[in-house]
């Protein structure tokens, strides 16, 4: 157990390379309540939030959700996050938890800005939020619902009962497997939690932490606030130049982010994979003919792909997949190169 955003997390349970493989190849259940939630609603929810994100939540239907990022006028990062439509005027923010009194703050000033009087509530202590993730997840899941998980496509969501308690469940995750995220009243998240690992024991399911959950997103090139991007990069440096509403007419760092998509940045966010033994971590120097020209932001060993991988910032002209660059790791240049990401995508099934 470690702090993480002011909540106590389990790091591991039984291992990370063993809670790892079993996302991979059958189902992990990861507790992840400690994520926020911010709802705004009424007159003007829109406006709202297409002025203080990136992506153009007029597209979205009542039951879809988007990954989108909480701009600041110069393009950077305040947060990335999920945007759900709940309702007509009601959408749900599911935000990071080190940042949540920093996003509560940041999106009740900037959304009054377009639509004065919004309504903007901090609903993060109402909700436990269970994470069932891996190829088996679904056969898992049906057994505790009567909702036609089959019929909930991949960002949408849908309302009814598992294990008998009402509950909001998305397709969604941050493995770059298929799955489901468990949205329960609070006080429900442990007997929600309980009956998903019982259904689930006969598939291969078991708990997994935070060390699993990072290992995972890593090798489905998921990108982490505070590590792969912050208020320091923009949304086009962090390479997720498709979360941006191009044909929205305004929202904060629109001009900026339109520029840099016109004229180019000065670095980008890449993918690599270790040609030497070593392994990469955050903060480590990267290196393209002796020059220092960057930073790893995020590094690992990864359990099921079993390479060492990694994100850094580099300039453009070291951004090509098959640059050959070196990793600083105690005063190594360790060898390696350029890849396209993501590192690892689900095969899909029919």
């Amino acid at each position: 157990m470690v702090p993480f955003g002011g909540w106590d997390m389990p790091v591991e349970y039984s291992g990370i390379t063993a809670e790892h493989m079993a996302v991979r190849t059958a189902a992990g259940l990861f507790d992840v309540s400690h994520m926020g939630e911010v709802e705004i609603a009424g007159p003007g929810a829109l406006d709202a939030v297409q002025h203080i994100t990136s992506n153009d939540a007029s597209r979205l239907e009542v039951g879809q959700i988007h990954y989108s990022a909480l701009t600041t006028p110069e393009g950077t990062f305040v947060d990335d996050l999920l945007v759900y439509r709940l309702g007509p005027s009601h959408y749900l923010l599911v935000i990071n938890a080190g940042n949540i009194d920093k996003d509560v703050a940041w999106i009740t000033e900037r959304a009054q800005e377009a639509v004065p009087g919004v309504a903007v509530v901090n609903s993060s202590d109402r909700y436990a939020l269970i994470a069932l993730q891996g190829p088996r997840s679904e056969a898992i899941l049906q057994t505790l619902t009567a909702i036609d998980l089959p019929s909930i496509k991949y960002y949408w969501f849908a309302h009814g009962e598992v294990a008998g308690l009402r509950a909001t469940v998305s397709r969604t995750g941050y493995t770059g497997e298929d799955g489901f995220e468990i949205m329960v009243p609070a006080a429900m998240g442990p007997r929600v939690w309980d009956a998903i690992l019982d259904a689930g024991k006969p598939h291969g399911l078991i708990p997994a932490g935070l060390g699993a959950r990072d290992t995972l997103r890593l090798e489905a090139s998921m990108r982490l606030y505070g590590n792969d991007m912050d208020e320091h990069t923009t949304v086009v440096e962090a390479d997720l130049g498709w979360i941006v509403g191009w044909k929205k007419p305004a929202f904060l760092g629109r001009d900026v982010l339109h520029q840099q998509k016109a004229s180019g940045v000065q670095k980008k966010l890449v993918g690599f994979e270790m040609i030497d033994r070593a392994i990469a971590r955050h903060g480590y120097v990267v290196r393209y003919i002796g020059e220092a020209v960057g930073t790893v932001t995020s590094g690992t060993q990864t359990p099921f792909l079993k390479k060492a991988i990694g994100m850094a910032y580099v300039p453009p002209d070291v951004a090509a997949p098959g640059t050959e660059i070196a990793i600083e790791i105690r005063g190594r240049h360790a060898r390696a190169v350029v890849v396209p990401m993501p590192f690892y995508k689900r095969a899909k099934t029919s």
